[in-house]
């Protein structure tokens, strides 16, 4: 009986789409959208990243924060190289305050999130969705055009003009970025709360073949700097 009324909850809780990359933001995105009672549909990518190892963390994710279905999609955008993640361009390393200039580093991958969200728009489409979740942050990030509140608002509405869910649904889609305005700590912090795994989580732009951080790469040095100021310890290791 209490399995059948759990069937009965489950499905009457709204669907959305989560993009999951494997790292800590979208980690901490997904465990949000569970706590609000939406059914996470998680969404990855094998977009042709130097960095194969943030897929197998993504895995681990979905299944340890229970989403209903994760899909893997490929997009081989090293196609077009461009950027220091898809392309033979060396990762910058040590780059200190000049992390949070409003210089857009070469780790920037050309459209990345118009593509990402284009195909989470697709799929939540057809899973009758209108919620996508997006672990965009507008603090402690590395200067992507991509990851600004204006660019998720035009994103928005473009969604709800350009499809038939929008043209014809009753319900608007929703682009959900419950990070933007949150640091680093604040971001870790809530996850916790939400008893995420951090441990599962990948953030490293070079790791090691053993999967370790590099411990010096922008990502590394937001996620260090977070889990500092949250005075909470990373049960990542990093090289000595």
């Amino acid at each position: 009986m209490r399995n059948f009324i759990a069937k009965i909850i489950l499905n009457h809780m709204k669907k959305a789409v989560i993009l999951l990359s494997g790292g800590l933001d979208s980690t901490t995105c997904l465990a949000i959208a569970k706590k609000e009672g939406f059914t996470p549909f998680a969404l990855s990518f094998r977009y042709g990243q130097r960095n194969k190892i943030e897929i197998d963390a993504s895995r681990k994710i979905a299944n340890s924060l229970g989403a209903k279905d994760h899909l893997i999609s490929d997009i081989d955008l090293s196609l077009f190289g461009g950027s220091a993640l898809t392309d033979e361009i060396e990762v910058p390393k040590d780059r200190g305050d000049s992390i949070l200039s409003d210089e857009i580093p070469v780790t920037y991958v050309p459209a990345r999130n118009t593509i990402f969200l284009s195909f989470a728009l697709a799929y939540a489409e057809v899973l009758k969705a209108n919620d996508i979740f997006i672990g965009v942050n507008a603090l402690d990030y590395s200067g992507y055009p991509d990851c600004r509140p204006e660019y998720i608002a035009s994103f928005q509405s473009m969604a709800n003009i350009a499809t038939k869910s929008g043209v014809e649904g009753n319900n608007q889609f929703i682009i959900h970025t419950p990070l933007m305005e949150m640091n680093k700590a604040d971001i870790i912090k809530r996850g916790i709360k939400l008893g995420v795994d951090y441990g599962l989580t990948r953030s490293c732009y070079d790791p090691f073949e053993n999967a370790n951080p590099c411990g010096h790469c922008d990502a590394c040095t937001l996620r260090i700097k977070g889990f500092k100021e949250a005075n909470i310890t990373d049960p990542l290791t990093y090289p000595k």
